[in-house]
């Protein structure tokens, strides 16, 4: 009867301390922000993206975000059982989709939505903050949306005192931060999501008068929108080795700017295409870890994975590089140059593919889908040579070279080219 009974309580208090919320707060002292967590001081470290759970606490991260409050009951509790916490999104309707924020009914319809996931959700352990819309200044016009930010904001301290607010923009400029002082009292952090302008950001936040604290909520390579193109148009990505000194360079700043930035979010822990498959994803679809992954480590925990993934310089192609916009002639044997480097003497396997090139015109990380592979090209590899031959049909198209270390580890790069 005694054993019953104390298995009874046992359980009540396993039940209990999973539906107890930890109190996250906002604290300042002479200009300087601090996110504290069950009153001990909490600095953000964390990755966009809700896989690599048990990766992402090896690297030494703290917390993920999402984008929307789909599944986040179960993101919730995985995230808990490996300690970690989540910056849960909400996803405020965009103009770009056709949302009309004229249209009260919807606007509160919307907000009744999210006052039923704050009264669900309030009480987990693993929330650390509400994140209230996401690049909701993409391609707008209509800015009552900060309003209808503020009203759920305001519903999130109302309802749950226990967990600070944040609202995240593409980019930041004098109007945006112009609109969240003046129209979202109730917005605790400002956020930003950034590319190869992260650097820019600590100086942007002086200049625009933002004196309150502030996060970097997606940051990574060089955006596909905000690098060299060839003739055609095609955008040039960074190679995994490049990428990997831009999240290194950049986190470095981010922490350097401790006084008012509260902590960041790496993206994107996982894969995702969005013009072509390797991008912005510090993982392939099938797990493999990229450099990226080896400098994260570093910048989180202060030390480097015992093996480390292999690096690789830019593709030549018929002794060409991307920035000379690579012509070759259809179904013409094709020559091209790459030199992979594994730090600890791993065997190498390489992968070699050729696919059309992306013609999304699609923004703010809409859904894409992967472009064709052309079979048949006859690919030969060896010592770092390639071989194959051009596609039959003219038009653009992009080389793709993966070199696997046997360790879970890859080193990427391509170089779109055009057939005539």
């Amino acid at each position: 009867m005694k054993r019953s009974i104390l298995i009874s309580l046992l359980s009540l208090m396993s039940f209990s301390a999973f539906t107890q919320a930890i109190k996250v707060e906002l604290k300042e002292s002479n200009g300087a922000y601090q996110v504290y967590r069950n009153g001990a001081p909490y600095y953000i470290k964390g990755a966009g993206g809700q896989g690599y759970l048990d990766k992402l606490v090896e690297c030494g991260g703290n917390s993920i975000r999402t984008w929307s409050i789909d599944d986040a009951k179960e993101i919730l509790d995985e995230a808990h059982k490996r300690g970690l916490t989540v910056m849960m999104g909400m996803w405020v309707q965009h103009e770009r989709h056709g949302f009309d924020y004229n249209d009260t009914a919807k606007v509160a319809e919307q907000l009744k939505k999210f006052t039923q996931a704050v009264i669900d959700l309030k009480d987990h352990p693993a929330l650390l903050m509400w994140g209230i819309g996401n690049e909701v200044n993409l391609e707008y016009t209509n800015t009552k949306v900060w309003a209808a930010i503020q009203d759920i904001a305001k519903m999130c301290h109302t309802l749950d005192p226990n967990h600070v607010t944040t609202t995240v923009t593409a980019g930041v400029n004098q109007e945006l931060v112009n609109h969240v002082k003046a129209t979202c009292p109730d917005i605790d952090i400002f956020s930003v999501n950034v590319y190869g302008d992260a650097p820019k950001v600590p100086s942007l936040m002086t200049e625009y008068g933002w004196k309150g604290a502030y996060m970097i909520t997606e940051w990574g390579p060089n955006g596909h929108w905000e690098v060299a193109k060839t003739s055609w148009g095609a955008p040039f990505e960074q190679t995994s080795t490049e990428k990997s000194v831009s999240y290194r360079e950049r986190h470095k700043i981010i922490l350097d700017a401790k006084k008012q930035c509260v902590g960041s979010y790496v993206f994107v822990w996982g894969d995702k295409q969005e013009r072509t498959p390797t991008w912005y994803g510090v993982f392939l679809k099938d797990g493999e870890e990229s450099e990226v992954i080896d400098m994260l480590e570093l910048g989180w925990s202060g030390k480097l994975p015992k093996n480390l993934a292999p690096s690789i310089t830019p593709i030549k192609l018929n002794g060409k590089q991307a920035p000379e916009s690579v012509t070759v002639v259809a179904n013409k044997v094709v020559k091209a140059e790459v030199t992979v480097k594994d730090p600890d003497g791993d065997v190498l396997r390489y992968e070699t593919v050729v696919m059309q090139e992306s013609s999304s015109t699609k923004s703010g990380g809409d859904k894409e889908e992967v472009p064709p592979t052309i079979e048949g090209l006859n690919m030969k590899f060896e010592k770092g040579t390639l071989t194959f031959s051009a596609p039959k049909e003219k038009g653009a198209y992009r080389l793709f070279v993966y070199a696997f270390d046997g360790n879970n580890n890859v080193a990427t790069a391509n170089i779109p080219f055009m057939v005539k």
